[in-house]
């Protein structure tokens, strides 16, 4: 389970960081990280991550399409957790 866990931070971790190297390329006119890049970034278990950089740093808050997109993939994260979770609560 601790290993698990440590994952999820470091997957959460890269996700914001990888925004926030987005956001900070978008100020500069610099060439952008595609959005499928940043949506394949979200998809190992890192949505608060994507939500976090989403809300906290104002970076593709004004994408409908990108926000759905997050949505679902949160959802399906959401939905993996529900069903996988009996199975991470029993001893080994």
């Amino acid at each position: 389970m601790n290993v698990l866990l440590s994952c999820l931070l470091f997957f959460n971790l890269l996700c914001f960081l990888l925004f926030a190297l987005d956001k900070r390329k978008a100020q500069r006119s610099q060439r952008r990280i595609a959005e499928k890049t940043l949506h394949l970034a979200t998809l190992p278990g890192a949505a608060p991550g994507a939500w976090a950089a989403i809300l906290l740093l104002h970076h593709k808050n004004r994408k409908a399409a990108f926000w759905g997109v997050t949505l679902a993939l949160t959802l399906l994260q959401a939905a993996a957790l529900y069903f996988a979770w009996p199975y991470l609560q029993a001893p080994f």
